[in-house]
């Protein structure tokens, strides 16, 4: 028999209690369930007012854990909206396809009124031709004529709307028997639907830690310090992740797990560790910390292409970077937001970084470390020839940055993401990711805002 797919698309803005049930039982029912948080809609203006990258946390928070769900981030990275007839394209390799549906959708289909055959677009197309799950819930009177010709049904008890939950917060009310324990935690964190500007730093406690480990095996001093902190490892259902190392450690932890949208602590067995908490602090303190200072940081999105045209996209935490792989010079044409701004650069390739990567390669470079809660990046030259004194540029969270070999040939590059080769590439274009973000906490007296102010200062004298 073929595989079956279900596809669940909604704004989910946010997920509530009933949608984790209607894909739990999607995945009892299908091989594979595809969860679609759709992009911005001008018929739904308020899934437009929440911000995207909060609305892919929720959404792989509240899915992320059902077995055989996944969570298709597409359209909200890309700021589009994904129509039905064009998932059905995409996913019909992967099996048999089914549009999961609510009883509204199909209501009046015998005579072709259904809002699926009269508002989606080819939907009477698709209403002859395609499948769908159709949600019923107890009380609910579908006619047998109003239904596709090709459907199956779902009947579930549980009942809610996301715009009952945005209600009740902006009226200051309790929600939490409409939502998930997950997601009710991370919109208490940064104050979602409360009519006020989210904050993307909160104050949090880290009290009961069930914690996923990530440790720097080659450390023997990172792996002592994991075993003394076990009765912390809880891999079933993790409230956070423990980070063992320095900041390369951190940099693996969080391309590995950023998806689990949980916060990352790490203890430093390193060197500097702008991204770690000091060991000593965390022996010498009481652990689990209590309250921390939850810094929620905005990842790139990377696209490189190589000599045949082939494109990879990818996401880096810290920086991104295009490097001469020969004896030759970069030559790179630079454009910003489809403005050319450096015809011709000539040095040793070019960088992008974050606020919280400033701190690493791009400090190194001569670029200055910007603060952790800027909404900033930051464009950087590596020894930089021409144009002859040019060592960086502060970029909007808007600006879209492309890098493009003008000698490919005689002047090969080769790309790297936080670090790790990407390979061959005769362009690369970068932005802020509008879904990929990660939470990092820390000491409230001594977090990364801390570190970078005492970097920017540490060359200044007591005066008197």
């Amino acid at each position: 028999m073929p595989r079956r797919l279900a596809i669940f698309g909604g704004s989910f803005n946010p997920p509530g209690s009933h949608h984790v049930a209607i894909a739990t039982a999607l995945a009892g029912r299908f091989d594979e369930v595809i969860v679609v948080p759709c992009g911005p809609r001008p018929d739904k203006q308020e899934t437009n007012e929440t911000t995207p990258v909060f609305r892919a946390a929720m959404a792989d928070l509240a899915f992320g854990g059902i077995g055989g769900c996944q969570v298709d981030l597409f359209d909200l990275e890309q700021s589009t909206f994904t129509r039905n007839v064009d998932l059905q394209r995409r996913y019909a390799s992967r099996g048999e396809v089914f549009h999961v549906v609510g009883g509204d959708l199909v209501a009046g289909g015998a005579s072709g009124d259904s809002p699926i055959q009269r508002e989606w677009y080819r939907g009477r197309e698709l209403w002859q031709d395609a499948h769908f799950l159709v949600v019923t819930r107890p009380g609910c009177q579908l006619s047998p004529d109003d239904l596709p010709p090709r459907h199956e049904l779902l009947e579930l008890a549980e009942s809610g709307s996301s715009s009952a939950v945005r209600e009740r917060l902006r009226d200051q009310r309790s929600a939490g028997d409409l939502l998930p324990p997950k997601i009710l935690a991370y919109l208490q964190r940064y104050g979602l639907y409360r009519e006020t500007i989210p904050n993307p730093a909160s104050r949090g406690r880290l009290d009961e830690v069930r914690a996923l480990f990530h440790v720097d095996r080659r450390s023997a001093q990172a792996v002592g310090l994991a075993g003394r902190f076990n009765r912390f490892l809880h891999e079933q259902d993790p409230n956070c992740i423990l980070v063992f190392g320095g900041d390369g450690s951190m940099l693996h932890a969080i391309r590995e797990h950023w998806r689990r949208r949980l916060p990352f602590f790490g203890i430093n067995t390193g060197h500097i560790g702008f991204l770690m908490n000091d060991d000593e602090e965390v022996l010498n303190g009481s652990f689990p910390p209590g309250d921390v200072m939850i810094r929620q940081l905005p990842m790139l999105y990377v696209e490189t292409r190589d000599a045949d045209g082939h494109g990879q996209t990818d996401y880096a935490f810290n920086d991104a970077w295009l490097e001469r792989s020969s004896s030759q010079s970069a030559w790179l044409r630079v454009t910003v937001d489809g403005v050319e701004r450096i015809p011709r650069l000539v040095g040793d390739g070019l960088l992008v970084s974050t606020a919280a990567g400033s701190t690493a390669y791009a400090r190194s470079m001569g670029a200055p470390p910007l603060p952790a809660n800027s909404p900033g990046w930051l464009l950087v030259g590596s020894n930089v020839m021409q144009p002859a004194g040019w060592k960086s540029a502060l970029l909007s969270p808007e600006a879209c940055v492309e890098a493009v070999n003008l000698a490919p040939d005689k002047r090969p590059l080769t790309a790297y993401l936080d670090g790790i080769v990407g390979g061959p590439a005769v362009s690369m274009t970068a932005r802020l990711s509008r879904v990929a973000a990660v939470e990092l906490a820390f000491y409230p007296h001594h977090d990364m805002a801390e570190k970078i102010a005492t970097i920017q200062f540490q060359h200044t004298g007591g005066g008197g």
